[in-house]
């Protein structure tokens, strides 16, 4: 759990403060979270340990790179969220966000979970 933790911590950092555009960043990690999904899917008729750890690494990759896009997309919407927004669109906005970046931490945590396991 630490290093899930200083990981996530660090990656929503750097979304945080880099000026870099990370929009593209965040199509391409959308993608390998389509290609880990049936990667995962074929492996469940495979039942290969070498396919799980290839998948448990580019897991990783893939939900690092999504939690510095998803911190930096949520910055950029409470930048630009309109000064006569309602507050249901705030609150709306807000609730999504925080699921979305809960649900980054879940699944590095089983990512890493699935490296750092122990195997018996």
């Amino acid at each position: 759990l630490p290093i899930c933790s200083a990981t996530f911590l660090g990656c929503s950092f750097y979304g945080m403060v880099t000026k870099k555009d990370l929009t593209s960043l965040g199509s391409f990690m959308f993608m390998g979270l389509i290609g880990i999904i049936i990667a995962s899917v074929v492996n469940i008729f495979l039942q290969s340990s070498a396919m799980q750890m290839i998948i448990s690494y580019v897991g990783v990759i893939v939900f690092v790179g999504l939690t510095a896009y998803d911190t930096q997309k949520l910055k950029n919407m409470s930048l630009t969220m309109p000064a006569d927004a309602t507050g249901a669109m705030v609150r709306k906005g807000a609730i999504m966000g925080a699921l979305t970046l809960y649900l980054d931490f879940i699944n590095l945590f089983i990512m890493l979970l699935h490296i750092f396991g122990s195997r018996e």
